[in-house]
């Protein structure tokens, strides 16, 4: 059994963005005209035609911020700690392949689960000095975390890292990975591009079964796969205090309401 000190980044607030009131539109186009107008670094627009069902829209939601779990703050970061103006996990630990990759979670709303499984395996990483390559399961929290909402319907980020301290989490691959204990079952899909794979369905696929047991062919238990998270600390608005940790530790988890 493995245990490594976790971090979760809880919903963090852009300083300025909170300063004036939101203002509010009657259709989407004023929407994107507005955010257009500002001039930013990305141009607004539609995403989703008209035919597409509003339940499957509000899937795609944010966090609600009811859920965010008071969790103990990291230390503040010292003054004369360097922040960088650029900063790449990739080059920082380069032996460490789950840096690099970006699991696809299919037609399902997994995104909660993908995002803790992933940051876990590249800290597991990085903890070892690259000794220990593992890729957590999202299957596993996915389907067996009850109180961390309704699995492909959409979970609660926070509620997933006390589900791998207390309870522990398997290895586990892509679809049709054949890597780890319980690899993803729900396959592969194209999400809004096209591509080589088939499109994503509209609507979510049921969320898999929980199982205490590993595929075929494993070598070794699920009991003596499971892995465990030693704590969970969050961090308050302060961007260099995630910064840091990110530089130290590796990959944090963040969400929005």
């Amino acid at each position: 059994m493995t245990k490594l000190i976790l971090a979760l980044l809880l919903t963090t607030y852009i300083a300025g963005s909170l300063q004036s009131p939101t203002p509010t539109f009657k259709t989407t186009d004023e929407l994107i005209d507005y955010i257009n107008g500002l001039g930013t670094t990305w141009k607004a627009g539609k995403n989703f035609d008209d035919s597409y069902p509003i339940e499957s829209l509000r899937k795609l939601s944010g966090v609600p911020s009811k859920r965010t779990t008071p969790y103990p703050k990291q230390p503040e970061v010292d003054p004369s700690f360097a922040i960088p103006e650029t900063f790449d996990a990739r080059e920082q630990w380069p032996d460490c392949l789950s840096v690099k990759e970006i699991r696809d979670q299919g037609a399902c709303g997994s995104c909660w689960a993908f995002a803790v499984v992933e940051a876990i395996s590249d800290r597991i990483c990085i903890a070892s000095q690259g000794k220990q390559q593992v890729e957590i399961s999202g299957e596993n929290l996915l389907a067996c975390c009850d109180s961390c909402g309704d699995g492909c319907e959409g979970g609660f980020p926070e509620s997933a890292w006390q589900y791998y301290q207390r309870t522990g989490l398997v290895s586990g691959g892509l679809y049709d990975s054949k890597v780890g204990c319980q690899p993803y079952s729900i396959k592969s899909c194209e999400h809004h591009v096209s591509g080589h794979l088939p499109a994503c369905a509209k609507d979510t696929v049921p969320t898999p079964e929980c199982s205490h047991s590993c595929r075929s062919g494993f070598n070794g238990t699920y009991t003596k796969d499971l892995h465990f998270g030693a704590k969970v600390y969050g961090f308050s608005n302060q961007i260099r205090e995630v910064q840091a940790d990110i530089m130290k530790n590796g990959p944090v988890v963040a969400t929005f309401d």
